[in-house]
């Protein structure tokens, strides 16, 4: 995952050159910085999901994560257009085998997009300053943060991330109201030992907790508590990601 943020005056500048005015373009791998891609896509695990294989596949830097009330995530990313577009096309197929279409005619639950080399004053929408949603009590733009590794520091700032161990597993259990998701995180985590790292909220009642810990563990208590959900509320996803990449480690809830 980048450890570049996009800047928190970004938004006011009054003039912008390039992409490379908004992000880090000497971030370790990234070579060149010419596009911008964007995968919008039903829920949050979905995102994430999709977001861990696409790093995994190509050289990319995260800039931000947003959501609005209509259940929907977006991930932007940047780097070389070669290099964005094979990250789109891998997440694209991700998210549409968590989210398929309910029918050949229906409309897709994902759509992907590569802007090149952006005009200046577009990425003044494209790109979104810090927005709190008093409704669902939480940031709806999300930065990456910095991965800590216990190993090389004992003591973060609240902008980093500290992980035992990269090895770990991630765990999501994603519905669409409380109560079933306050059951499932319940029995998840009496059926195996793992930590609640926090929780989403996304607007019309999707929930997402995610949890950590050794693969065995996670896989044991998301299976434990997708059976619980049924009859509480809608089970939007249960997915377990191991050695989640950096990229998704930066974007999990405080």
């Amino acid at each position: 995952m980048s450890k570049s943020t996009v800047p928190k005056n970004a938004v006011s500048k009054s003039s912008l050159s390039s992409l490379d005015d908004w992000v880090d373009s000497n971030e370790p791998g990234v070579k060149t910085v010419d596009a911008i891609g964007i995968l919008e896509t039903l829920g949050w695990t979905a995102a994430i999901v999709a977001l861990d294989k696409m790093s995994k596949a190509a050289e990319l830097i995260v800039l931000q994560a947003e959501w609005n009330d209509m259940l929907g995530s977006v991930i932007k990313i940047a780097g070389s257009t070669s290099h964005v577009q094979a990250a789109l096309d891998v997440g694209l197929e991700t998210a549409n085998q968590m989210h398929p279409k309910s029918n050949p005619t229906s409309a897709s639950k994902s759509m992907v997009r590569l802007i090149n080399r952006p005009d200046e004053q577009a990425l003044r929408a494209i790109l979104s300053p810090d927005e709190y949603n008093v409704l669902i009590e939480q940031s709806v733009v999300k930065r990456p943060r910095v991965i800590v590794h216990e190993s090389t520091s004992s003591d973060p700032s609240s902008e980093k991330l500290n992980m035992a161990s990269n090895s770990q597993a991630l765990g999501f259990i994603e519905t669409q109201g409380f109560t079933a998701v306050f059951e499932a995180i319940d029995t998840a985590c009496k059926a195996a030992a793992v930590e609640v790292v926090g929780k989403e909220k996304l607007g019309g009642g999707y929930v997402t907790v995610v949890i950590r810990g050794d693969v065995a563990a996670v896989s044991a208590a998301i299976e434990a508590a997708k059976p619980r959900v049924e009859g509480l509320g809608k089970l939007i996803a249960c997915h377990v990601i191991a050695r989640p990449s950096e990229a998704a480690l930066g974007l999990l809830p405080k």
